[in-house]
């Protein structure tokens, strides 16, 4: 993803870069540069993020390469408990989750950052890259809007017993605590799981979803979230594996 404006802060730039290295798919390049990965990352200003990284970037530069891939396929393409897909946590197969596609895309047009991989737009790697090259504060309210499903995504590791867990504690750490409508909607679709609908994921939407907005490029409206109330977002001013997987059914 190219850059068009420096981040507010720096250091956190390079974790979300880093985090979205380390949560893609461990190809062979990848893998040859893991150890310059790890170092980058134990070598970010001391924090509780940096912390809790650590104990993933043992695991990761340590396990045999050969079983990483393996380990990844059965941990986030395997799995929809699990998957790396952020909207499939909120919508499930119901329109609004190619609504929200749409919306991110848009998010990334309107801040002029072109993805260089052809995944879904919620692709966690993806939204990550993003928060790296946004503004701080337009990075850290796509992760906040996420939020929910960040948090279904740990605990689904955390009960897995998996090691990039400590990749989504990470992230967790640079984000503000959760409020209470969000610990509401975490509680519930962690038992009811995400909505169903069986339509297709990119539909054609309403006019009003995806125009312009005047005077310029901007964001579309879009499905209010299901934590949120009121009228869905208006206009405002002023993107790994490249297979565009979906998870397993």
């Amino acid at each position: 993803m190219t850059r068009a404006n420096r981040p507010a802060d720096p250091a956190q730039s390079r974790l979300y870069k880093l985090l979205s290295l380390v949560l893609q798919y461990p190809s062979a390049e990848l893998l040859g540069v893991r150890a310059e990965i790890a170092d980058a990352a134990r070598a970010l200003p001391e924090s509780p993020a940096r912390r809790a990284l650590e104990p993933f970037l043992a695991y990761w530069v340590g396990e045999p390469a050969s079983t990483l891939p393996q380990q990844y396929v059965a941990t986030f393409d395997l799995e929809k408990r699990s998957t790396l897909y952020l909207s499939y946590y909120l919508y499930g197969d119901r329109r609004q989750r190619g609504m929200a596609f749409v919306r991110l895309r848009h998010l990334y047009a309107a801040a002029e950052l072109e993805p260089a991989t052809r995944e879904l737009p919620d692709y966690l790697p993806l939204v990550l890259e993003f928060a790296a090259a946004a503004p701080v504060e337009a990075g850290t309210a796509v992760l906040t809007e996420y939020r929910p499903a960040l948090e279904l995504l740990h605990r689904a590791l955390q009960a897995a017993g998996s090691p990039y867990a400590d990749v989504i504690q990470a992230l967790r750490l640079t984000l503000p605590p959760l409020d209470g409508r969000t610990r509401a909607l975490v509680a519930r679709l962690a038992i009811e799981g995400p909505p169903t609908e069986l339509v297709g994921l990119e539909p054609s939407a309403p006019p009003e979803m995806t125009r312009p907005c005047a005077g310029g490029a901007g964001t579309p409206r879009s499905p209010a979230p299901p934590w949120s109330s009121g009228d869905p977002a208006t206009c405002s001013g002023r993107h790994g594996h490249t297979d565009s997987r979906e998870p397993a059914p």
